[in-house]
């Protein structure tokens, strides 16, 4: 009888000793093969992939609590986790100007509504830009189905992008040095204090699961821009992979104001293992592939439940991801996380419009047929 049962529990330990050395293989050949920056961002990738999913941390998932329960707690863990990036990168961007760049971005029309309707699409398919590489990682069908639609729509968004931005913009709006970050940390505290106040009883703490998570988030997120000289970013690297596909299939990307820039044109014809955002997006997946794997030894999830609508539904709200984030220059970790933590006014004014358009993508949710997924 012993042995009946030591023989799956060794088999289960095998199965996880495979998996750890599988993600370790993948960065090693990265870094083999590509550069010991591009293993190292592959390996930050795979980090936030494992605290993402196996913490279950996200955003998407606290904004729902928040308007649906006034539950504050996943949204207090990622005010915690912005404020420490601060921190760290403005002092960061002050002292390295030109070697580390921040998430800044105008202001607009465009880039407003690109956020409002992100907020409600990210609703309807339970996943913004990283918690989408996450539920694909992890089999979701969901999100599987979600996922090239984004790509798609994250190019078709940049494509156009001159013309949204030309509907009228400010100035590129920053926060910066000590008088930007003291400003940063008393708006972050300000939220915390009134999501606090709105907050049903019990829920006014954060659980130590997320406040791990949220300080491991951080550190990820801080070495990403140290690594990349750039902030955590998730919708470029999605849209590049479709741009490579259009390329692939003939398509004439001349006519494009953003894809014919020079930076752009020049990924478009080099490996994805150089893109800094594409290796951290692809590390997010593998990252959770690997927490499914440890956890259940599988990735096998049962097809929702669904009517014809929802499906068509995670469709066109895949797509809406991609386009509507590509106008507001990120998601909630492109522009929310990373535009707050750098100092980027953007960020804030994404944060009210994401956070309004959840609202609305919380109530579409029954009239599309979506609550047969929990």
């Amino acid at each position: 009888m012993a042995d009946a049962v030591a023989v799956p529990a060794s088999g289960q330990v095998a199965q996880r000793g495979l998996t750890i050395l599988a993600g370790l293989a993948v960065v090693f050949a990265v870094a083999l093969f590509a550069g010991a920056r591009y293993g190292l961002l592959l390996a930050v990738g795979l980090g936030f992939g494992i605290v993402l999913e196996g913490l279950r941390f996200g955003f998407a998932g606290p904004w729902r609590a928040m308007i649906l329960r006034r539950d504050p707690s996943g949204i207090l863990a990622q005010l915690l986790a912005i404020a420490i990036v601060s921190a760290v990168a403005f002092p960061l961007l002050a002292s390295h100007p030109g070697e580390i760049t921040g998430a800044a971005a105008p202001i607009g029309w465009a880039m407003a509504g690109g956020a409002f309707v992100f907020g409600a699409a990210m609703q309807v398919v339970l996943g913004c830009g990283s918690g989408t590489l996450v539920n694909a990682g992890s089999g979701n069908p969901v999100a599987l189905l979600a996922l090239p639609f984004f790509a798609i729509g994250s190019f078709l968004g940049a494509y156009g992008l001159v013309w949204w931005t030309d509907l009228g913009a400010l100035p590129i709006l920053t926060l910066t040095g000590g008088s930007g970050l003291a400003l940063t940390l008393v708006l972050l505290a300000g939220v915390a204090v009134l999501l606090l106040a709105l907050a049903a009883p019990g829920t006014r703490r954060i659980p130590s699961r997320l406040v791990f998570a949220a300080l491991a988030i951080a550190a990820l997120a801080i070495a990403n821009l140290v690594v990349a000289g750039q902030p955590w970013g998730v919708v470029y690297g999605l849209g590049l992979w479709a741009a490579k596909a259009a390329v692939a299939l003939g398509a004439d990307l001349s006519g494009s104001a953003f894809w014919s820039a020079p930076g752009n044109a020049a990924r478009l014809g080099q490996s994805v293992l150089t893109d800094v955002t594409s290796l951290t997006n692809i590390g997010i997946i593998l990252g959770a592939f690997l927490v499914a794997t440890w956890r259940s030894g599988g990735l096998a999830q049962p097809l929702p439940r669904l009517p014809a609508r929802a499906w068509v539904a995670t469709i066109v709200a895949g797509f809406l991801l991609g386009y509507s984030s590509r106008l507001a220059f990120g998601c909630n970790v492109g522009a929310f996380f990373s535009g707050i933590s750098t100092g980027s006014l953007h960020g804030w004014v994404w944060f009210v419009a994401g956070f309004a358009g959840s609202v609305v993508g919380v109530r579409l949710r029954p009239l599309l047929g979506m609550e047969g997924r929990a």
